[in-house]
């Protein structure tokens, strides 16, 4: 892993594992491919969606190869999303590496991004459960949805909470959702913690998308790989631009600026107005209410050191700071 994280102590050993089996993909026949694949898995990320699977179905111990190849499955179904994002967002960097569209081109990019939904497909069926590679299906069918409600919401800054919600689980937390869900299905848990297991992950994908969010005006470019506020620079409304609209709904520079109206004046000025105002805080509070539902609807499982993890990844979720 490429950092210590303590809640993943009880899986080290798995996550492990599952690094090692996305590693080895890279080595394939096809010279044109291999270093494409080599340097996507160089790049490392948090690994807390096959966290959640593994950790999901360790709660009640069942067979111990399914729920790792579902790991890899969710991390590489993630990582196809990252790529097909970047090429779409024309980002330039991800994690502080130069992505595959800006080194190979777009072209190339949606190509491998279709090779890791591929290859994650191929580890879903390897499970050899029904249950599972439906809902894998209905995932990528879900993210898919997310991208296209972001796109066709571009500049608009009458969207709802309701729809901002619908979004961001389709984006970010149908996949949570679905990696805390197979892990216990695969292990054969009961279906009251199937379905505890389903909500956490949703929930928590929630907190994680809106803290994502938050990010976009709280963090240093550095960190974020990206310039902060470039989230109302690309025309995507996000909880904070909505509260922020919510508070002050007339004369708003979000309002102009998705009016495209004097961009750099009112970028400057819906950020002074976000910073000097609660609508940070607020958004924080959401999150949070996310966070605890998530940490709620697994009261009832019984305690253990995988538990405990959840418990504390749901907690990270909303403190993290990139």
């Amino acid at each position: 892993m490429n950092r210590t994280l303590d809640f993943y102590e009880p899986i080290k050993q798995e996550l492990n594992e599952v690094e090692n089996s996305l590693f080895k993909l890279s080595d394939v026949s096809v010279d044109c491919v291999s270093p494409l694949l080599g340097h996507l898995f160089q790049v490392q990320g948090k690994k807390m969606r096959p966290a959640i699977t593994i950790l999901s179905s360790k709660l009640f111990p069942g067979s111990r190869e399914e729920p790792l190849l579902m790991a890899g499955a969710v991390e590489l179904l993630h990582l196809a999303t990252l790529i097909h994002d970047d090429t779409v967002d024309d980002a330039s960097t991800r994690r502080g590496r130069a992505t595959i569209a800006s080194l190979w081109g777009p072209q190339v990019a949606v190509l491998v991004g279709d090779y890791i939904f591929a290859t994650s497909a191929t580890f879903v069926c390897n499970t050899n459960n029904i249950r599972v590679i439906r809902r894998f299906s209905e995932t990528i069918m879900e993210l898919s949805t997310g991208e296209l409600m972001e796109q066709f919401s571009l500049f608009d800054w009458r969207q709802t909470r309701k729809q901002y919600e619908d979004r961001i689980y389709n984006k970010t937390a149908c996949l949570f959702s679905t990696s805390g869900e197979s892990g216990a299905v695969l292990s054969k848990a009961p279906e009251s913690v199937v379905q505890s297991m389903k909500n956490y992950g949703k929930y928590l994908g929630m907190a994680f998308q809106v803290i994502d969010d938050i990010l976009d005006f709280e963090a240093d470019a550095s960190e974020m790989g990206k310039p902060v506020g470039n989230d109302l620079v690309q025309g995507i409304l996000t909880l904070p631009g909505m509260l922020l609209l919510e508070r002050y709904p007339n004369d708003n520079p979000i309002v102009s600026l998705f009016e495209g109206k004097d961009e750099e004046k009112n970028l400057k000025k819906a950020l002074d107005m976000l910073h000097n105002s609660e609508t940070i805080q607020n958004s924080y509070l959401v999150a949070e209410g996310f966070a605890r539902q998530a940490t709620e609807v697994i009261s009832d499982i019984p305690e253990s050191a995988y538990k405990r993890s959840l418990v504390e990844i749901a907690s990270y979720a909303v403190e993290r700071q990139n």
